[in-house]
């Protein structure tokens, strides 16, 4: 899978130009499989949303987002309704202002109209006219873009693993860490040392990322708010919609339009 996938994009690795990009449709369901590619890549759906895994953490992506992923970053991508994916495969040499790490990264009106217009230009554009001019723009366009809260960091320990992809799967699960620490056979202590050292965030920090993630996964699929908030853990639709807007700056109903 991953020589097939490196292979079928080598013209836009290949290419002199620091820039290249191309369009993608996939339906609903679909998952690219574990791949990379050699270069940076700023992955972005004018249409649904992505679903990016890779071993340091999960990234939710919906419209108006992007996400960026450093070069040789093995990851998948699973669609949450039908997806029309504009990536852009960046040289990681092309800007020292480009992300250091891989993230989510807001994406303004003027952005999206250059991610759409450079999947019309190939790959080795002649340098000095509009295209190259264009690309540049992107370019500039990238950096300095506002880094956004939709990733899940996934520990390496293999106990605090445990716990979290339990989370990731049941974000209701009311159990304390206490609980938890009880079912791996260690004391709160440990767990609670564990998590920030693993993750960067505490255990209810985790806990309160992967609901809210999880949510976002729901509702990009249409389903009603008050259903995800109470099968996400929160007491009422209310105090998810009060928890949603402090994290992500807007309720959720507007949230994907």
């Amino acid at each position: 899978m991953l020589h097939e996938r490196t292979t079928r994009h080598l013209a836009y690795h290949a290419t002199p130009r620091p820039l290249a990009a191309m369009e993608v449709d996939y339906p609903d369901g679909t998952s690219t499989g574990l791949h990379a590619h050699p270069r940076a890549q700023l992955l972005h759906a004018i249409q649904g949303v992505m679903i990016v895994r890779s071993a340091v953490g999960i990234w939710v992506v919906p419209p108006n987002r992007a996400v960026w992923l450093t070069a040789g970053i093995e990851h998948e991508v699973r669609m949450c309704g039908d997806v029309k994916i504009r990536t852009v495969f960046v040289d990681p040499d092309a800007s020292a202002f480009l992300p250091a790490a891989s993230c989510v990264v807001a994406v303004s009106p003027l952005l999206r109209e250059l991610i759409v217009a450079a999947v019309g230009i190939p790959p080795d554009y002649a340098p000095g006219g509009r295209d190259e001019r264009l690309m540049q723009l992107l370019l500039d366009e990238l950096q300095g873009r506002d880094v956004l809260p939709l990733h899940l960091p996934m520990p390496r320990d293999r106990r605090v693993r445990t716990v979290c992809e339990a989370l990731a799967a049941r974000p209701g699960d009311e159990a304390t860490a206490g609980q938890w620490a009880s079912r791996l056979g260690v004391t709160p202590k440990t767990l609670h040392r564990l998590f920030p050292k693993e993750t960067g965030l505490t255990f209810g920090q985790w806990r309160q990322q992967a609901r809210l993630l999880g949510a976002l996964e729901r509702l990009a699929k249409g389903e009603r708010i008050v259903e995800v908030a109470l099968d996400s853990g929160y007491a009422s639709q209310s105090a998810f919609t009060a928890m949603f807007r402090r994290h992500f700056g807007m309720p959720p109903g507007l949230f994907h339009r």
